[in-house]
């Protein structure tokens, strides 16, 4: 489900997420913009130094001011009702003797409780008088004050625009009156428009600037604020553990400080991911702890989102008449605090319960409201959900064309929003976040193609799933080319190479710490400080592309058509094969450079479920031929065994094919009998993470010279000081750094996650030998033993090859992709540890001329799968690099047969001349066809990704 998310203390935001259910939700995140909620305390009206012309006047006006002001401040509806009455005694009274200083102070007062009452135009009316009043008499500090609390009314009344325009007001005037702290508060609401105009790079660029500003003057509450918002965004971009420990953060700072109303903020966003995470019971517990306090602080507007949010979870479980009374009871408080965001999220929320019950005229009636609301508004976001929701209502009444017109407008949306995130990381985040709204597209473009065959729709379902994948790949290699530094400011470039040093430095010190005695809080404090650093160098490459002119020149690629593809990508001997898994149907796409034949195939779990089967039975060394091989080559290659023939298969995967070898399958009826014959006897077979990607790939490269020498191996690195090779190196008491905790570097975590064992893969230094062997000595270099370093890997001898290969240990780490990368030399060559770990983030520094990198590692083909992304790991950070292909493994391989199977296919690519992707299948099948190594795991597990040609 998709779901809406909103935030407190006058603010909200829609936030998309992916769940399990068909339908789309929407929950409430509470989210902070600041008014200045106690404005007689920060800025109290010094009655001792007013001017009294008419002193019984004057009297009477300043005890019923003082009178109300006490009554404000206890907080309660009732309260404020008499605190009312009393400032409006007051007010004609100070009118009467010109006391103008008095007179705002009073309808300033006016505005905040009556916007804190929900009756928001009245607030306007008087915050408008005050702030004329305030400029009359040059009063900068209450202008801003007023600003600031305007700015946050028509933010809540979804008036965005004008928000904006009263908050850069309030900050030219704190600037100017160098106040830090009333300059990050105004900060931090900016970026409260931002996000809520679905502009979340804009929204966590001010935020970061609001939290800088108030670490710098100590201001504990507007961190915990700043804290929760940078958080929202995490979650509205599916990094939910991410938001959690920000939501945490804080929480404990709201805690300390003694802020309530923050306490309930943060109590709701933490129930809101625990609901997403399934864990109902814990998420209703948090939420009823918010809701309680916002009825106590007679809060409408918190009180309104959290029963949302409450209705939504019943929702999700499949209790609708629960929701529905929550999200009722709701309603009318959205209506009465006129806010428009959670009106429009309330709606749709009541619509989707309507549409569960198939009652889908009722429920479009809802999503139409919600609808208006949204563009009245100019969130965008909101806007495309909406019509998510109703081109699934007009699907279900068998509308197609109407759901075909309104499923495109939320395609086109999503495009929009997705190009306004600089971040690479972040920007994919999203794309994943929305990747329903493609497999429905292609879905209903599919239902069409069953109705009229001869329409194309087809072929527009096959562009939609190119658009649906690898899009920030695409991005980074048409980056790549362009030197995108070129240009920036000299003080960019710096802060980014001083930031890699302090990562290296941090490195270091993680060696030494862990190879020593330490505590678990030294390891947790290193931790929080590394990854301080990373987001600090994040940032800094965000500000290098928002800055620099070539970045703003680069074109964004566009993925490729049918006819591009067939023209582009494919040749007479290559066929195309192009799947997507969804949640009740899957498509194939069967693509020759002159035609185009599709597949429906079972949905998602089932295929799944095949999946991890075969993977078990496959890493299985005595299983020369596993069922589930069978099994899952029956579903996804028998409808298309007619065209495969003895054809090039080019295989762009999707979800858990992309931990398939498909060498290892078998063409379905080929042969009745029993024995195994891998699809690897009659094809070529190549990987790819979108067609698209090889057309980017062949034009980065067409013109690039070939690097003057042959083939560099990095082999055989030290990880133990217990190796023989450190025996004559290692002088008087080193740190020890054993096996059981070479989680150093940033193995602490990834070899962990990894479960890998650092032995020494004698191996490795044979099959590099072999291979060397095979290349003049002049145009080729062995990194073995110490100088197998991260030094050498990152020094700029690899531009000098065509063939870059290494032979070591990987790690992939799933949970934090950032983290994967090679094992290399953990030790110098005087037996002191050294930063050996060759991170994805290193590759991506890296500068190749390589024509084919060669990772004989385990798992280097894997790594952190984020939806429309596919594995986000090692290959892509080399094709970044420079190489237009990179053999990768799928799973932890032998050392020896890994070791003869590399000695083959670089005596086929070397001696007999043949393309990497022809030398590594006639490799596969020699090492298959020897008795010893017959099972698929042991030859099956390299795949080439990228260009074939």
């Amino acid at each position: 489900m998709t779901k809406f998310q909103i935030s407190n203390s006058i603010q909200w935001q829609i936030f998309p997420f992916v769940a399990s259910r068909s339908i789309v939700l929407f929950t409430s995140i509470l989210l902070f913009t600041e008014s200045n909620i106690a404005i007689a305390k920060e800025y109290p009206i010094n009655i001792a130094q007013k001017t009294k012309t008419n002193d019984a006047i004057s009297a009477a006006a300043d005890a019923a001011y003082k009178e109300g002001k006490k009554l404000y401040e206890q907080g309660t509806g009732e309260s404020l009702l008499k605190a009312i009455a009393k400032f409006e005694e007051a007010l004609p009274l100070y009118q009467k003797i010109g006391d103008r200083s008095s007179e705002a102070f009073t309808v300033g007062h006016l505005g905040k409780i009556y916007s804190d009452l929900g009756q928001q135009q009245k607030a306007l009316f008087y915050l408008n008088q005050a702030l004329l009043l305030r400029r009359e008499i040059g009063d900068k500090k209450g202008q801003t004050i007023t600003l600031n609390n305007i700015g946050n009314l028509y933010s809540d009344i979804g008036e965005l625009q004008k928000a904006l325009d009263f908050f850069h007001q309030a900050l030219l005037l704190k600037r100017e009156m160098g106040d830090k702290v009333g300059e990050a508060r105004t900060i931090n609401n900016i970026g409260n428009v931002y996000l809520n105009l679905g502009e979340e790079q804009k929204a966590l660029d001010y935020f970061q600037q609001s939290l800088t500003l108030r670490r710098e003057v100590g201001d504990k509450l507007g961190q915990a604020r700043t804290i929760n918002n940078i958080g929202l965004i995490y979650l509205h971009l599916g990094q939910q553990q991410k938001a959690l420990d920000y939501f945490n953060e804080s929480l404990a700072l709201n805690q300390q400080m003694g802020d309530k109303l923050a306490e309930s903020t943060s109590f709701n966003n933490i129930a809101t991911i625990y609901s997403d995470l399934q864990q109902q019971e814990k998420a209703l517990d948090y939420f009823h702890k918010s809701l309680i306090i916002s009825k106590n602080l007679g809060d409408k507007l918190s009180e309104a989102r959290t029963l949302n949010n409450i209705g939504n979870l019943y929702l999700k479980i499949g209790e609708e008449q629960k929701a529905l009374d929550y999200l009722q009871q709701s309603l009318p408080l959205f209506k009465s605090t006129e806010n428009k965001l959670g009106l429009a999220a309330n709606l749709i929320n009541i619509g989707l319960i309507y549409s569960d019950l198939g009652e889908q005229p009722k429920a479009l009636d809802y999503y139409q409201q919600s609808l208006s609301l949204y563009q009245k508004v100019g969130n965008r976001g909101g806007e495309a959900l909406t019509f998510y929701n109703m081109a699934s209502a007009q699907r279900k009444q068998g509308n197609l064309n109407a759901a075909l017109n309104q499923i495109k407008i939320v395609i086109n949306i999503v495009e929009d929003l997705r190009t306004k995130i600089n971040s690479q990381e972040l920007r994919a985040s999203y794309f994943a976040t929305v990747q329903n709204y493609y497999q429905f597209y292609i879905d209903l473009l599919m239902q069409l193609h069953k109705q009229e065959p001869s329409k194309g729709y087809d072929a527009l379902a096959l562009q939609t799933s190119e658009r649906a994948r690898a899009r920030s790949l695409l991005e980074l290699l048409t980056e790549a080319k362009a030197d995108i530094r070129q240009g920036v400011e000299p003080k960019l470039l710096s802060q980014e190479r001083d930031l890699q040093k302090q990562l290296d430095v941090l490195e270091k010190r993680r060696i030494q710490l862990l190879g020593g005695n330490y505590t678990q809080a030294q390891v947790e404090d290193l931790e929080k400080e590394n990854e301080a650093v990373l987001e600090q160098y994040q940032q800094v490459q965000i500000k290098i592309r928002t800055t620099s002119p070539h970045y703003a020149a680069l074109t964004q690629p566009q993925p490729l058509s049918l006819a591009q593809i067939q023209q582009q990508v494919l040749d007479e001997n290559t066929l195309l094969l192009e799947y997507s898994l969804g949640e009740n149907r899957s498509y194939l796409w069967a693509v020759t450079n002159k035609s185009i034949t599709s597949y429906e195939l079972p949905k998602r779990p089932e295929i799944e479920a095949i999946v991890k089967k075969l993977r078990q039975e496959i890493t299985t060394p005595y299983l020369k031929h596993s069922p589930s091989i069978d099994a899952l080559s029956k579903i996804i290659l028998a409808p298309v065994a007619p065209q495969l023939e003895n054809k090039r298969l080019v295989v762009v995967s999707d979800g858990a094919l992309q931990y398939v070898p498909f060498a290892a399958l078998t063409k379905p009826n080929s042969q009745k009998n029993s024995s195994y014959e891998p699809l690897l006897i009659n094809h070529e077979v190549i990987t790819l993470p979108s067609a698209s990607t090889v057309a980017i790939l062949r034009n980065e490269h067409k013109e690039r010279k070939p690097a003057a020498k042959t083939l560099i191996v990095l082999a055989d690195p030290i990880f133990s000081i217990d190796d023989e090779r450190l025996q004559s190196k290692v002088q008087g008491s080193h740190p020890a750094v054993t096996e059981a905790n070479l989680n150093t570097l940033a193995l602490n975590r990834a070899a962990k996650d990894s479960e890998i064992n650092f032995e020494r893969l004698k191996f490795t230094r044979h099959e590099a030998e072999q291979i060397l062997a095979l290349v003049p000595a002049n145009k080729a270099k062995p990194a073995f033993d110490f100088t197998a370093s991260r030094n050498t890997a990152t020094s700029n001898d690899l531009s000098q090859y065509r063939i870059i290969h290494f032979a070591t240990h990987g790690i992939l780490n799933s949970k934090h992709p950032e983290l994967s990368g090679m094992v290399l030399s953990l030790f110098d060559d005087k037996g002191m540890p050294q930063n050996g770990f060759l991170r994805l983030h290193d590759v991506f520094n890296l500068n190749l001329q390589a024509e084919l990198v060669v990772l004989s590692a385990c798992k280097t083909g894997l790594g952190g799968e984020v939806r429309g992304e596919g594995l986000v790991g090692l290959t892509r950070g080399f094709m970044y690099a420079g190489s237009p292909r990179v053999v990768v493994s799928l799973w932890s391989v032998d050392d020896q047969a890994t070791s003869e199977l590399m000695t083959v296919f670089y005596k086929k690519m070397l001696q007999e001349g043949l393309k990497p992707a022809a030398a590594l299948r006639t490799a596969q099948l020699e090492i298959w066809r020897t008795q010893k190594y017959a099972a698929p795991y042991y030859w099956a597990a390299f795949t080439l990704q990228g260009e074939w040609k």
